[in-house]
């Protein structure tokens, strides 16, 4: 998947990977793609709950070998 701006919160705990995402969403502007790599065991759950209350939208969300792989469109 093409994105705009990576972000790797490998070896951050919640909230860290979350409260990351949201400062790079920041300076993302409409429409772009952040991926997003993480190790936090919760950090699926706390994706889409971000997703859901912040009106981004979660594009594909994976697990690999190394941790999870999101990819988060800016909306607004």
């Amino acid at each position: 998947m093409e994105f705009n701006k990576e972000l790797d919160a490998s070896g951050l705990n919640c909230p860290l990977p979350i409260l990351r995402t949201k400062k790079s969403l920041t300076d993302m502007s409409s429409g772009q793609v952040l991926k997003i790599i993480a190790t936090d065991p919760g950090a699926h759950k706390d994706f889409q709950a971000f997703a859901k209350q912040t009106g981004h939208t979660l594009l594909s969300a994976e697990e690999g070998p190394l941790g999870f792989i999101f990819y988060m469109q800016k909306n607004t």
